[in-house]
């Protein structure tokens, strides 16, 4: 029943604003090569893209 009522929120805030509230954006940023590495390694250990390590990351904050 939940997932039928976030999904009628969801069609609410598409008929407001004609956009998604789901989905994905580019964004640029500048990390240390340090970080990059240790990203890199571990993408290549676990087989998660980084911008996926980096999501779930952030959400955990």
């Amino acid at each position: 029943m939940k997932q039928g009522k976030e999904v009628f929120e969801m069609l609410e805030v598409y008929d407001r604003t004609r956009e998604w509230p789901i989905g994905r954006e580019k964004l640029y940023i500048t990390l240390s090569k340090k970080i990059i590495q240790k990203l890199k390694e571990l993408s290549a250990k676990t087989g998660t893209p980084i911008s996926r390590i980096i999501e779930e990351s952030i959400l955990k904050i």
